[in-house]
């Protein structure tokens, strides 16, 4: 290798590298633009499906107090299995 290639060779791998990092950077700021999209609609589904609750809470009031009551019964007696199993152990 000549003294003259060097500065050559030096400035080609500063390119390089220097593209890679834009690149990088250019897929960072995508990723994150699409967890923020991502998670806007989460919220977006969240608020929709919590409006929806409240609408049928009120439309079928007594059929949600026995759903409401049903699943945290389910909920206690799958707990209460779960404690009884890990005491055994």
């Amino acid at each position: 290798m000549n003294s003259t290639s060097l500065p050559t060779t030096t400035a080609a791998i500063l390119n390089q590298a220097s593209t890679a990092l834009d690149q990088a950077s250019d897929l960072t700021h995508r990723g994150v633009d699409a967890v923020r999209e991502g998670a806007k609609q989460v919220r977006e589904k969240a608020h929709s499906l919590g409006d929806h609750t409240v609408s049928y809470i009120k439309d079928e009031p007594v059929k949600s107090v026995l759903i409401a009551a049903a699943a945290g019964a389910t909920l206690m007696g799958l707990l209460s299995l779960i404690a009884r199993g890990a005491s055994r152990h």
